[in-house]
């Protein structure tokens, strides 16, 4: 699931080379996960597992994932950064070795579940750190690099399939090391730790009203980064493709969606930005189609996967970007943590819905699947054109980036403020504040180090990839 920063409060700007323990942490991590993904859907084909029993598995993973983004960032608050690390890097590397121990869909479920929690709580540390670091100075080169990171980890993890055999050991014991030593830079290089600042929540009802393509973007790409990242592997190998090209495909697929990032980034800045998210949505969707139907192989299967990657996985930062047009300054982290948990959702769901539908009809579900997904996303994209006129150009500073969706989350999750109606909820551009609530109390003014300069629209540029698929 890629995301938005908390303003930092109190750090003197760092070089980038700062982060780099943290990157160096970060990669592992990704290599691991990337790795996991496929290793898991192979072996689950290789076992006998039906389809619907490894769309299962696959859906415990984010829903493990978005327990952990309620529940990470008060523990890191109340116990540490080094040490939720250690803590949570030890668990997610243990759970991997239980898969070897109990095969079994159920049990392999329970265990996604379990290290999607702990990837979380990783998680919150790593993107704490980057958004710590992150100053006006040092800002564009972080965001790059985390975006860089996460792609070539995610590949790369791809990549290691072909190391070993996935009926055996090896590729277990591999993807428990790297998350293992993911620990190595992090407990040795931190000379500090930073402080994770809670957002002002702004709930699913106050960002619907505000920006309803934004939510609607974010699970629908939620949806399919996850069927993809769960059920690629499945696809595949379901259509007669060899290990080594199961991997290059699943590689393409990820590293795909770099391609396009930056481009339709700016082509939304200059343009209505829901035009540029149904023309990328329906172009996905075409392309969805045409795999599910002509099931290409070999090269046509490579460069459709590529196409396919390039065209879909910036849907979620173009989503982001054209909820934050809509919004205040003070509502944009909320927002952000809240398309978080709408991507969540759509996580949980695709791998089921994808499942299904490859148990119905075979391998070509899953790209069926993506495209119907990618169609109603373009579709409402256009209806939503007809009904308001695009957002203005000018915007006031935005005081957001693009790492803190684990972060953020705890502040939409759990409210910490209550007047005599109840929780309250922040309003949408134009709405009063409800009669007898009292304005949440503010301490000291400091300046973030995060914001734009005056009148810059926000940019899905800084927005990277989905690191989450």
């Amino acid at each position: 699931m890629s995301l938005p920063l908390v303003p930092t409060t109190h750090r003197r700007p760092l070089p980038v080379a700062g982060a780099g323990v943290v990157f160096a942490g970060l990669l592992l991590m990704m290599l691991s996960g990337g790795l996991q993904g496929s290793l898991i859907s192979l072996r689950g084909s290789l076992e006998s597992f039906s389809d619907a029993a490894l769309g299962l598995i696959a859906a415990s993973y984010y829903a493990g994932f978005v327990a952990g983004t309620w529940w990470g960032p008060s523990v890191v608050r109340a116990v540490g950064h080094v040490r939720v690390f250690a803590a949570l890097a030890s668990l997610a590397s243990a759970s991997v070795l239980v898969h070897l121990l109990t095969i079994h869909p159920v049990s392999w479920s329970l265990v996604r579940a379990l290290t999607g929690l702990a990837v979380a709580g990783l998680y919150v540390v790593v993107e704490s750190w980057l958004n710590d670091l992150a100053t006006n100075e040092t800002r564009g080169r972080v965001l790059g690099l985390y975006a860089i990171v996460t792609a070539v980890g995610l590949g790369g993890g791809q990549v290691l399939l072909v190391t070993a055999d996935p009926g055996g050991i090896e590729l277990f014991l591999l993807a428990s090391i790297l998350i293992s030593l993911a620990l190595v830079p992090i407990a040795l290089g931190a000379r500090s730790t930073p402080h994770i600042t809670e957002p002002s929540p702004m709930g699913l009802r106050a960002v619907l009203a505000a920006a309803p393509l934004g939510v609607v973007g974010a699970a629908g790409a939620g949806l399919a980064h996850s069927a993809v990242i769960g059920l690629g592997a499945v696809y595949a190998t379901g259509t007669g493709h060899s290990v080594e090209q199961t991997a290059a495909f699943m590689a393409l697929c990820i590293l795909g969606g770099v391609v396009l990032q930056m481009p339709l980034s700016r082509i939304s800045d200059r343009r209505d930005r829901r035009s540029v998210i149904a023309a990328a949505a329906l172009a996905a969707a075409g392309v969805a189609a045409l795999i599910a139907i002509s099931g290409p192989t070999g090269l046509g299967l490579f460069a459709a996967a590529g196409l396919f990657g390039a065209l879909a996985w910036p849907l979620y930062s173009l989503s982001i970007a054209h909820t934050n047009d809509w919004l205040t300054r003070e509502q944009m982290i909320g927002a952000s943590a809240t398309l978080v948990l709408a991507a969540g959702a759509g996580s949980i769901v695709g791998p089921l819905l994808a499942s299904a539908a490859m148990s119905l009809v075979g391998p070509s579900g899953l790209f069926s699947t993506l495209a119907v997904s990618y169609l109603l996303v373009g579709v409402y994209a256009l209806h939503r054109m007809t009904v308001r006129p695009m957002a203005p150009r000018q915007r006031p500073a935005v005081a957001f980036a693009v790492l803190a969706r684990t972060v953020a989350v705890a502040s939409v999750v759990r409210p910490t403020r209550r007047h005599r109606g109840g929780w309250r909820e922040p309003s949408v551009p134009g709405h009063r504040r409800a009669a007898g609530s009292r304005r949440p109390r503010r301490g000291p003014r400091r300046r973030s180090g995060l914001s734009h300069a005056p009148g810059h629209r926000t940019s899905s540029a800084d927005l990277p990839p989905d690191p989450t698929g």
